[in-house]
């Protein structure tokens, strides 16, 4: 459960995610995602000792969040990094004065040289528009090239747990299209892929499971074909 002050955000939400998964998230505006997002990769845990010192909104965390067998619930985000839990957040940040290839290669200070040239490589193969803009300011970038960048950003980590929170948001049909399919290959790679989405019919045909939450309470999972072919996923998630 995680509470802001006395609201609620996420309540007694049972989900799990299997090795070589895609999984998504469903829910609307205001319904969790991001907020299970920021709990899993930890950034909920710099959030709340960041308004503890301030004196800002209070933040409780509590249940467990188990991750190969290990409850890392209150563990440091850059710990879950290290330990392959990565996150590429809605409209990620990125270094705006430095070009598309410096900010590759910043996101990979913890790895080797080697590991960061090859995830590089593979970055490109995934998104071949950024290799043609690798020289470019990536505050010139588009949003749908900022986005591919982000989530370069966040390959380049090296994830074996790769946490997408909204990525198609903003993107236009076409970019859609390229961004399910590279998250196809992404699983390709051997990584597990969770990622929250409030219109689903871009991304519905790669999943392998899926839940819908609403005000941070699971309402309803299921497999692919289980929520394609539920009436009310597809009229409230699919546009149909």
């Amino acid at each position: 459960m995680v509470f802001y002050e006395n609201a609620l955000a996420i309540n007694d939400l049972d989900l799990e995610v299997h090795e070589g998964e895609i999984v998504a998230v469903l829910g609307s505006n205001s319904a969790g995602k991001t907020t299970l997002m920021n709990t899993i990769s930890g950034l909920i845990v710099d959030m709340k000792k960041k308004e503890a010192r301030r004196g800002g909104v209070r933040i409780t965390l509590m249940g467990e969040l188990a991750y190969r067998e290990e409850d890392i619930l209150h563990v440091k985000p850059s710990i879950r990094v290290k330990r392959g839990i990565v996150l590429s957040q809605e409209r990620h940040p990125v270094f705006r004065d430095s070009d598309v290839l410096e900010n590759l290669k910043i996101a990979g200070y913890l790895r080797k040289s080697t590991e960061v040239k090859e995830r590089i490589e593979f970055i490109f193969s995934l998104f071949p528009i950024l290799r043609y803009l690798r020289r470019r300011k990536a505050g010139l970038l588009s949003g749908g090239e900022q986005q591919m960048l982000a989530i370069g950003i966040a390959l380049v980590a090296k994830p074996i747990l790769l946490l997408m929170d909204e990525p198609l948001l903003g993107l236009s049909p076409l970019l859609q299209a390229d961004l399910a399919r590279a998250v196809v290959e992404i699983r390709r790679r051997g990584i597990t892929v969770l990622l929250s989405e409030q219109f689903a019919r871009p991304i519905m045909p790669i999943l392998d499971r899926g839940y819908v939450i609403e005000n941070g309470i699971l309402v309803l999972s299921g497999t692919r074909d289980e929520l394609m072919n539920n009436p009310e996923v597809k009229s409230a998630y699919m546009g149909m």
